[in-house]
């Protein structure tokens, strides 16, 4: 078990680290062309659809941090009214609708990345494939991410003493 949470955590961080990069690429990249467009009146071409690009692969990985952390699976009002046993049920079916989703999700990204495989991104001279193919990727990860949040066990909400620092 130590050895499932110790590739748990490996593997989210690393993922929120690509997270990050991506972003912060995102921002200079964009900062950059606002820059060569307005200041040096020479706009790259390259630049928005990188952050485009890399817009697209922050959203699909942090998804994943998302769903890892519980922040998208929680039904608060409707787990507040239930009894132990029926909130756990409850977490099945979320558990259930999120993993049938998500595989939806995978299924229909992978067809599309396949499909546009040989087209290219003109200003990037890239297959636009590797921009399509965060969304299986994300969903792959997220699908992950739901069933380690849903093996750490039933949820126990904070107590006022817990949420004041």
């Amino acid at each position: 078990m130590s050895a499932l949470r110790f590739i748990d955590r490996g593997l989210f961080r690393l993922v929120s680290a690509a997270a990050q990069l991506l972003i912060v690429s995102a921002v200079a990249a964009g900062f950059y062309q606002v820059v060569a467009r307005f200041v040096l009146q020479s706009p790259a071409d390259w630049s928005e659809a990188w952050t485009r690009a890399s817009l697209i692969w922050t959203v699909m990985l942090g998804i994943s941090l998302a769903f890892r952390q519980g922040a998208m699976l929680s039904v608060e009002m409707l787990h507040g009214f239930l009894e132990a046993r029926k909130k756990r049920w409850l977490e099945h079916l979320i558990l259930a609708i999120c993993l049938c989703f998500l595989g939806f999700m995978a299924w229909v990204g992978g067809q599309m990345t396949w499909r546009v495989r040989f087209q290219t991104m003109p200003s990037l001279d890239v297959s636009i494939s590797w921009v399509y193919i965060a969304i299986p990727i994300g969903a792959v990860l997220a699908m992950l991410a739901v069933l380690a949040h849903w093996a750490d066990g039933p949820r126990h909400p904070a107590t006022v003493d817990e949420t004041v620092i």
